[in-house]
C-alpha cells in the first residue's frame, strides 16, 4: 500500500505534477510502454504511475530512477538571489525580484500580486515602457540588469543606458 502523502504547498504539487508530466511525456515521445520503463527503472508499473502523476508520496529517488532510465538530466538550480549583488555582476538571475529594482517596480506597476518576474517578463516590461524609464535615477544594479538582459538576449533595449 502506498505511504500517506505528506502536506505538500501547491507550489510544490505543481512542480512534481510538471514533473511527472514530464516523464510521462518523454516515455511516450520514445515510445517506451509504461511496463519496460517501470522494469528499466526498478520499479512497478503502479509506481511509475503514481509518479506521472505527480504524487508527493513516491520517493524523489523514484522520481530520479524513472527520469534517468528515461535519459532525462535533472539538476539543482543554484539560488543566485543568497548571493550577495556584487556577485552577481553581468549574471541574469532566475527570478528577477522587484524590490531590488525600483525603475522595474515602478514600470510594472500593471502586474499585481506578483514580487519577482522571470528575466523574459522583466525584458518585455523595460522594452514596453522604455520611453517612461528614469535613466538618470536608474541604480547600478539595475545598470546592471539591464545589461545583462540585453546581452543574455541579444537585443537593445534601450540606447540610454
Amino acid at each position: 500500500m502506498p505511504a500517506k502523502a505528506p502536506d505538500i504547498s501547491r507550489k510544490s504539487a505543481d512542480k512534481l505534477a510538471a514533473l511527472g508530466n514530464r516523464i510521462r511525456a518523454q516515455r511516450k515521445a520514445m515510445q517506451i510502454n509504461a511496463t519496460t520503463l517501470a522494469e528499466a527503472a526498478g520499479m512497478s508499473r503502479v509506481t511509475l504511475h503514481r509518479i506521472e502523476k505527480g504524487e508527493a508520496s513516491v520517493t524523489m529517488g523514484a522520481y530520479l530512477s524513472a527520469a534517468t532510465a528515461l535519459g532525462l538530466e535533472l539538476g539543482i538550480i543554484e539560488n543566485v538571489d543568497s548571493q550577495p549583488p556584487d556577485n552577481r555582476d553581468g549574471m541574469i538571475p532566475a527570478r528577477i525580484h522587484l524590490a531590488e529594482y525600483p525603475q522595474l517596480k515602478k514600470l510594472a506597476w500593471q502586474v499585481q500580486g506578483v514580487d519577482s518576474l522571470t528575466p523574459t517578463e522583466a525584458l518585455d516590461i523595460y522594452r514596453r515602457n522604455w520611453r517612461h524609464l528614469d535613466v538618470s535615477a536608474l541604480e547600478p544594479q539595475e545598470r546592471q540588469l539591464i545589461d545583462a538582459l540585453q546581452l543574455g538576449f541579444n537585443e537593445q533595449i534601450g540606447n540610454d543606458v
